[in-house]
C-alpha cells in the first residue's frame, strides 16, 4: 500500500544504510551467489492482527526483493504457535509479556545490537528504562528492559536488572499506554477514573477483556482508584491480592455490571459501535475502527494513568544463513518508518518515532505525536476518515501518554494461580 504519504524504501538504500553502521558488524550486502537466490527467500512473520498487516508485508516484499508473508493470530493462539510451531515461523511480533514465556525455551535466538541501524533512535523507555528527561519508568509489571537484554547470542537468558548488553531478545517496535474506551454520547457524564468501569451507573453496559494477565490489571486499577485496596505491585500480585481482586470481581459480576468479556479486536469494536457497551477495556486501533464508522468513541485519559505495553520483533532459533541475513535486512526496514507510520495511524507509537514521522504528512505527525489540532482530516491506515480537521488526539502528546504509565502489562509470579481464579470468575 503506497500513497503520497508513504515513501517506498529501495533495497539498495536499505543495504547502503546497513553498510553505514561503521564498526557494527552490520550486513553490508549479500554475496553474489546469495544475491541471485534472494528472490526465493520467504520470511514468515507472525503477530497479532493489529500489527501483522498484509499491506506492510506487501510493501516489504516490494522494497526488499524477497517475500515477507504475514500470519495473524489473536494473542493466546499466537503464543501457542510461538511455543509449539516455532519452526513454521521465522520472525515474530512478541509482546513483552510473552517474552516471559519464550525466553529459555529454545524458541528464539539473540539479536546483535550492532546489526540494528536504529538503536540510537529507539525510545529510551526500552533501551534505558527511563524517560528522555532521565526519570525512571515505574517498576510495576514487566517493564521493557526487564526482558530486552540477553546475556549472549543464544538469547536464552536475560541480564540481571535489565543491564545493557550486546544482544537483545527482540528489537523494540511498537508501544502504547492503554486505557478505557467510552462512548461520550452515551455515558452521560465526565469519565476520568479507572473506577468508572465499576460504577453502578454503567450497570449492564460495561465490558472488560477476557485475558487474565491484562484483565485483572485493569480491574486492579479500578479497585485501587476506588480506594478499596492498595497494591504493592499491580503487575505482580500476591495470592492474597489476587483473591481480594477476584472476589471483588465476582461480586461485581453478580450485580450485573458486565455486559460482556471480549476476546478479540472485532468483538470490542462491535460492542462499542452497537452501543451495547458504553465503557470498556479497549485498544487504540479498536477505538479508531469505531470512529472510522462515524460513531463517537474516545480513548479516555484517566487521572490514575495508563497501562503500558510494548512489542519486539524477534527471530526464531532455526533461522540461519541467507534467511538470517534477510531477517536483519527486514528488521532494519521494519523500523525505518513505513510500518511505524502505518501503526501510528492506528493510534500506536513506533519505538522509533522519528523514522515514522518521515512517512507521515506534517498534519498527521502533528496530530499523532505532538497533540496539536488536526490541520486536515485524519485518515485511518486504510484511508477512512477517522478524525475531522480541528480535533485533538485523545491523551495529547506522545510523552503525555507514555510519560504517565502507572503499570506495565505483566505475567505474574503467581500466574497459574491467577489463571485458575480468573477462569472461576469467567465461568461463574
Amino acid at each position: 500500500m503506497t500513497s503520497a504519504t508513504t515513501k517506498p524504501v529501495s533495497r539498495r538504500a536499505v543495504l547502503g544504510g546497513l553498510g553505514a553502521v561503521a564498526g557494527s558488524g552490520a550486513v553490508t550486502g549479500f554475496p553474489t551467489i546469495w544475491a541471485q537466490n534472494i528472490k526465493d527467500v520467504v520470511l514468515h512473520h507472525a503477530g497479532p492482527p493489529v500489527t501483522a498487516i498484509p499491506a506492510i508485508a506487501e510493501q516489504a516484499t516490494k522494497d526488499l526483493g524477497f517475500t515477507v508473508q504475514m500470519q495473524a493470530s489473536e494473542n493466546a493462539d499466537l503464543l501457542n504457535r510461538f511455543l509449539s510451531q516455532s519452526s513454521a515461523i521465522d520472525c515474530a511480533d512478541i509482546a513483552l509479556t510473552n517474552q516471559r514465556y519464550l525466553i529459555g525455551r529454545n524458541v528464539l535466538q539473540g539479536i546483535p545490537v550492532g546489526k540494528f541501524k536504529y538503536w540510537d533512535q529507539t525510545l529510551s523507555l526500552f533501551t534505558k528504562g527511563e524517560y528522555p528527561d532521565g526519570r525512571k519508568i515505574i517498576q510495576q509489571g514487566i517493564t521493557p528492559s526487564m526482558v530486552l537484554y540477553a546475556t549472549d547470542a543464544t538469547g536464552q537468558k536475560v541480564t540481571k536488572g535489565g543491564a545493557a548488553s550486546d544482544f537483545v531478545t527482540g528489537i523494540p517496535t511498537v508501544t502504547n499506554g492503554d486505557t478505557l474506551g467510552i462512548r461520550p454520547d452515551l455515558v452521560g457524564r465526565k469519565v476520568d477514573s479507572w473506577a468508572d468501569v465499576l460504577s453502578p451507573e454503567f450497570k449492564g453496559r460495561a465490558a472488560i477483556q477476557d485475558n487474565p494477565t491484562i484483565g485483572i490489571i485493569d480491574i486492579a486499577m479500578a479497585i485501587e482508584a476506588r480506594g478499596d485496596l492498595k497494591y504493592g505491585d499491580k503487575g505482580n500480585m500476591t495470592k492474597a491480592e489476587i483473591d481480594k481482586t477476584v472476589d471483588a470481581m465476582l461480586e461485581t459480576k453478580r450485580s450485573g455490571q458486565f455486559r460482556s468479556f471480549w476476546t478479540s479486536f472485532d468483538q470490542s469494536v462491535n460492542l462499542m459501535a452497537s452501543g451495547e457497551v458504553v465503557i470498556q477495556s479497549m485498544w487504540s486501533p479498536a477505538v479508531a475502527a469505531v470512529r472510522s464508522r462515524g460513531i463517537p468513541c474516545t480513548f479516555q485519559p484517566l487521572k490514575e494513568g495508563y497501562r503500558g505495553w510494548g512489542y519486539t520483533l524477534g527471530v526464531m532459533k532455526h533461522v540461519d544463513g541467507l534467511k538470517l541475513d534477510c531477517f536483519y535486512e527486514y528488521m532494519n526496514w521494519y523500523c525505518a518508518g513505513f510500518p511505524g507510520s502505518f501503526i501510528a495511524r492506528e493510534g500506536y507509537y513506533s519505538a522509533q518515532p522519528d523514522t515514522a514521522r518521515k512517512y507521515l504528512t506534517p498534519a498527521e505527525a502533528a496530530y499523532w505525536f505532538d497533540g496539536k489540532p488536526a490541520a486536515t482530516d485524519i485518515l485511518s491506515p486504510f484511508g477512512k476518515v477517522m478524525e475531522k480537521a480541528g480535533n485533538v488526539r485523545d491523551g495529547g502528546t506522545l510523552w503525555q501518554r507514555l510519560g504517565n504509565i502507572a503499570v506495565w502489562n505483566s505475567v505474574m509470579d503467581e500466574d497459574r494461580y491467577l489463571t485458575r481464579r480468573w477462569n472461576e470468575f469467567i465461568t461463574s
